[in-house]
C-alpha cells in the first residue's frame, strides 16, 4: 500500500457490496425444500468461487435431486429480489471515488455473471469509475477463482503488468486466484470467513476507513 499501484482491482461480493448475507438466505430458501440448512462451513467452502462449481458442491452434500443449473436458477429467483436493496460495504464507494481521483485505473473482477452485476452496480454513484469490469460468464475466462484467469485478463485490460496491481477480496477462494495473479492482496475482513482463512492475503483489513490514508500518498509517483 506504500507505493502507487499500476491499477487496483476489485471483488464485488461481499467486498464492495454486502451481498454475502443475500447468498446465504437465498440458498437457504432453496434448501428449506429439502430440510436441509447451508451451514457456515458450507458457506465458506462454496463463497468467491464459480457459481456452478459452488451449486454442485451444495448438491453433493445434500445428495439433493436437482443439477447446478436447477439450484441456481432457483436461487436466482430469490437473489433478483434480494438484490434490488443491496448496501454497500462501509465507505467501499467512498474508497473507489479516491482511486478514480488519482487517476489510478481500476477494475472489477467478479464471479458473478454480468446480468446479475449489472443489476448490483446500477444506481451506484461510482459504478462508472472502472475502466474494466470482467464478469464470471466472461468466455475468456476459462477456469474460475481460486485460479487467476480473471484477474489476469483484467490486468491486460486495463494494460497494465499484474505484477503492479493491488487485488482487492474478502473470499480464499479470491484471495489465492490474485496471489496466483502475482497481484498484492488487501482481504477484507468478514464474518463469514476466518482469518486464518485469509492468511495468504499481504495485508487483511477491517474497513476501508484504515486504507484511506494510502490513497492520498499514491498522488506521488515513484
Amino acid at each position: 500500500m506504500a507505493l502507487r499501484p499500476g491499477a487496483v482491482i476489485f471483488d464485488l461480493d461481499g467486498t464492495l457490496l454486502d451481498t454475502e448475507p443475500l447468498y446465504t438466505v437465498a440458498a437457504q430458501r432453496v434448501l428449506d425444500e429439502f430440510e436441509a440448512v447451508f451451514s457456515p462451513d458450507l458457506k465458506r467452502r462454496t463463497m468467491g468461487g464459480d457459481a456452478t462449481e459452488s451449486a454442485r458442491i451444495v448438491i453433493e452434500e445434500f445428495s439433493l435431486p436437482l443439477s447446478p443449473q436447477e439450484f441456481l436458477d432457483r436461487r436466482r429467483v430469490h437473489l433478483l429480489e434480494l438484490f434490488a436493496d443491496v448496501n454497500e460495504i462501509e465507505r467501499a464507494g467512498d474508497f473507489v471515488t479516491a482511486i478514480r481521483r488519482q487517476d489510478i485505473p481500476i477494475g472489477l473482477a467478479t464471479s458473478s455473471h454480468k446480468p446479475l452485476c449489472d443489476m448490483k452496480l446500477r444506481g451506484r454513484d461510482w459504478a462508472g469509475a472502472f475502466d474494466a469490469i470482467i464478469c464470471g460468464d466472461d468466455q475468456r475466462v476459462t477456469k474460475a477463482k481460486p485460479q487467476p484467469d480473471i484477474y489476469l485478463l483484467c490486468a491486460q485490460e486495463l494494460g497494465v503488468d499484474p505484477t503492479t496491481c493491488i487485488a482487492f477480496e474478502d473470499s480464499p477462494n479470491g484471495v489465492l486466484a490474485a496471489r496466483r495473479a502475482g497481484m498484492a492482496v488487501c482481504a477484507l475482513a468478514n464474518p463469514h470467513v476466518a482469518d486464518e482463512d485469509l492468511h495468504e492475503a499481504h495485508l487483511t483489513f477491517s474497513g476501508y476507513s484504515e486504507l484511506e490514508p494510502f490513497v492520498t500518498k499514491w498522488s506521488t509517483k515513484y
